[in-house]
Formats: C-alpha cells, structure tokens, sequence
C-alpha cells in the first residue's frame, strides 16, 4: 500500500478516523454516525462540509474508504507495537544483543559505547534460551521445596490436632 497520509482517513466532522464512511451525492465522504447526527441536529439534510442538499435519505456506505482506513489501522498497530517492543530508548536503534554484564538488551551504537567497554554481547535470541533455561532450572527447585514445605505443614497440622 501506498503510504497515505493519517489526515486522508480523517473525518471532517468528528476529526477521528473513519468508521463507517458514507459516500454523500456531492462526493464528500463522513461517518455514517456523524452523518447523522448533523442531520438529526440541523434537521435538514445536507453535507456537513459544502453545505450542499443531500439526495439521498441513506447515503451508501464508502466501501473502498472504509477498506482503506481499516488497512491503514491495523498497518499503524503493527508499526506501533514493532517499534514499541525492540528500540533503544537512547538511540532509537532495534535492541540486536544483550550486555552480558548489565543484563539488558542494547543496540549496535550502544555496544561502541564507553558504558558498555569491554563488556561480553550475545544476540538476543541465545540470551533469552538461556535465560529461559535457568528460570525453569530454578522454578523445578522452588516447586519441589513448595511440595515438601506444604507436606511438612500438613504434618504439624495433625501434631497440632493430636495436642489439642
């Protein structure tokens, strides 16, 4: 898709993007619910930018408009959680390795930094089967002390029963 500006999937009555766009006789396009609430509040049906009559009582729904702005959302979602996800804050470069000193991802430019000299690097992807590896190393011996610390509390339970 070509890239489009946000403003061409703008409705000029509510300034949001498009839900449902309706296509009016004067070839503006606005939402079906902004549509119709001008109408309902001018009592008259005209277009809400030229001011023109409206022909129609049920203008037809803007098909390929609506296409557009539900194509051009979702792009901007997956954009948005891309880049969300894996830049640096400090470089806004994508997050490729981990300092193994640190303990935190960090971009090309920041592995030359004078912060990160002489520091250990692996890419992303090894740190994380890696870290992945001692967490279930760790959580098998934390749930088999739970089993004998709940099998132990089980056992003072009856003694305390058998006191009483």
């Amino acid at each position: 898709m070509a890239s489009q500006s946000e403003d061409d999937y703008i409705c000029p009555v509510c300034c949001e993007i498009f839900k449902t766009p309706v296509f009016l006789s004067c070839s503006h396009s606005v939402c079906k619910e902004c549509l119709q609430q001008f109408w309902t509040t001018k009592k008259t049906q005209e277009c809400p930018v030229c001011r023109r009559r409206s022909s129609k009582d049920n203008p037809p729904v803007n098909l390929v408009l609506k296409n557009l702005c539900e194509s051009f959302l979702k792009e901007r979602n997956e954009r948005r959680s891309s880049e969300s996800e894996e830049i640096c804050s400090l470089h806004r470069e994508k997050l490729k390795l981990f300092c193994l000193e640190d303990k935190q991802p960090v971009c090309l430019v920041c592995v030359n930094s004078q912060k990160h000299d002489n520091h250990k690097f692996r890419p992303i992807g090894e740190a994380v089967s890696s870290y992945k590896e001692q967490l279930n190393t760790s959580l098998k011996s934390l749930q088999e002390k739970l089993n004998q610390n709940e099998t132990m509390k089980g056992e003072f339970e009856k003694t305390v029963e058998h006191i009483e």
